[in-house]
């Protein structure tokens, strides 16, 4: 009887993986992240924003012609030329009675060299915009350490929606003295994939102000296009493990090829456990990291996770200008994502967080040829280069580091 049962077992196994294997990676990650909730809409049109200039220059075209609502959730409004130019255009909506809703993080205002004031929020105010502060830092300090609403949402009129990695300040255009070009991307959405957006943002806002918005009016999204597009949100106590869960699923069904762009490469280890799976299975794996950092400690650890993938055989690209902040994978030439997540322990364990899954080949072929552009700025990282310019400190520094990963 025993042995029976280890033969069917056996021979069960056997069946899955072959199923498993007959499957392509794009419909596995639609199976599979359809199972941890994610809802993923056909009809979806999808614009690629490869730059702050692009993305702005959209962006604020589509808020001009906003008829109705227009609703936005970012980490940081950097008080600055581009963001005063972004409100002074949401006053002229609200003038002419679209209503305006924005929510930005304590944490993420403060944090910057430039955050409103409540002088600004006052103003803001008085000019009938609805601007609200997520988790205001007050003592005891610790208290607002996790979780951040590191969320880059904006929905217009209920019908068109923006995310990727990119806040609004000015840095997205002009870079900044400490780290160079500031390189960043972000995606335009129409479609059913909106409503999506539309509900994350609207629970938020309730959480936050208690106002429940329910009218159709703010769910407009109609087929507009054919991609399929599944919207991925990190919210604590909720979805606590969505993104891990995503990446892990999305480097163990690789079959071909993975190319990703982070700035932050501080994995948590069940991922960095999977990107090591992923390299040793000889999927063909190519990394952009930034040749300069905003914040100290991160580059050591992130020559030392990226050195392990090296030596499993992973190509690791240096982006000469500066800050490659993008926060994008493409898998398979098959599908790819565009989101705020970055693959440190903050966004994986602790923030809210939010990424398009684009179930597309001609999107993702559009960022696999922009990725392919870009390593023509960047140096390939080699072992003999490695250990010239890693003295045995910055090593030791990236070692230490490392184990302070779950915190990072």
């Amino acid at each position: 009887m025993t042995l029976l049962r280890r033969s069917a077992g056996i021979i069960a196994f056997l069946l899955i993986s072959l199923y498993t294997h007959a499957e392509t990676s794009d419909s596995l990650i639609v199976r599979q992240m359809s199972e941890y909730g994610i809802r993923f809409t056909k009809g979806n049109e999808v614009k690629l924003l490869m730059s702050g200039k692009e993305k702005f220059a959209d962006m604020f075209e589509a808020i001009r012609q906003a008829k109705s609502s227009v609703h936005l959730e970012y980490f940081n409004f950097r008080n600055d030329s581009i963001a005063g130019l972004l409100f002074d255009i949401l006053r002229e909506k609200r003038k002419e009675g679209v209503e305006v809703r924005a929510v930005f993080d304590g944490f993420g205002n403060d944090s910057n060299n430039q955050p409103l004031k409540k002088t600004h929020l006052k103003a803001l105010h008085e000019d009938s915009i609805e601007i609200y502060e997520f988790d205001p830092i007050r003592f005891p300090w610790v208290n607002h350490i996790w979780p951040r609403d590191h969320r880059k949402i904006v929905v217009i009129d209920g019908e068109i929606g923006y995310t990727g990695g990119m806040n609004v300040a000015d840095y997205y255009l002009v870079g900044t003295e400490q780290v160079g070009e500031w390189r960043d991307m972000h995606c335009r959405i129409e479609g059913p994939a909106v409503n999506e957006l539309q509900d994350i943002f609207v629970r938020f806002w309730e959480k936050l102000t208690k106002e429940k918005l329910t009218d159709e009016k703010y769910f407009r999204g109609k087929e507009a296009g054919n991609k399929m597009v599944g919207i991925a949100t990190r919210e604590p106590h909720t979805t606590n493990k969505i993104m891990r869960q995503f990446y892990i699923s999305a480097l163990d069904n690789a079959q071909d090829s993975v190319k990703i762009v982070n700035p932050y490469f501080c994995p948590t280890s069940s991922v960095i456990k999977a990107l090591k799976r992923c390299a040793e299975r000889g999927v063909k794996m190519d990394i952009i990291m930034s040749s300069r950092y905003d914040v100290p400690l991160v580059p050591d650890v992130v020559y030392y996770n990226l050195r392990k993938l090296m030596k499993r055989g992973a190509k690791i690209w240096r982006y000469r200008p500066g800050f490659h902040h993008s926060k994008i994978m493409m898998v398979d030439g098959k599908y790819c994502t565009v989101g705020s997540t970055n693959l440190d322990a903050r966004s994986l364990r602790f923030d809210y967080e939010i990424n398009a899954l684009i179930i597309d080949k001609d999107v993702t072929r559009q960022l696999e040829d922009k990725f392919i552009e870009d390593t023509k700025k960047c140096d390939l990282l080699t072992e003999e280069e490695y250990k010239r310019s890693r003295s045995t400190w910055k090593r030791f520094r990236g070692w230490l580091g490392h184990l302070l990963t779950p915190f990072l």
